[in-house]
């Protein structure tokens, strides 16, 4: 998985900017990032606070390894019961 290179303290700054009235040009320039990547951040992150922001990626990790787990599960019952249904 791709690293991310903001923190949330820096995103939600950089949103804060953009709140103030900077354009999303000379911002996107600014911090070396596109237009579309700020857009981005603004939907997802658009009127949160850091605490909220950090909560929010904890709660994507965990639903990430949730989401492995269950898969595995499943994968492994499948094999199960495709070993039981062979005839001996």
């Amino acid at each position: 998985m791709k690293r991310a290179r903001f923190t949330e303290e820096q995103i939600i700054g950089v949103l804060r900017e953009h709140e103030a009235g900077a354009k999303a040009a000379d911002l996107a320039r600014k911090h070396g990032i596109s237009e579309g990547t700020l857009y981005n951040w603004k939907a997802k992150f658009g009127g949160m606070d850091v605490s909220e922001a950090k909560r929010l990626r904890q709660l994507e990790d965990e639903n990430a390894k949730l989401k492995k787990l269950l898969a595995e599960q499943m994968l492994d019952a499948a094999a199960l019961r495709e070993l039981l249904s062979k005839k001996w």
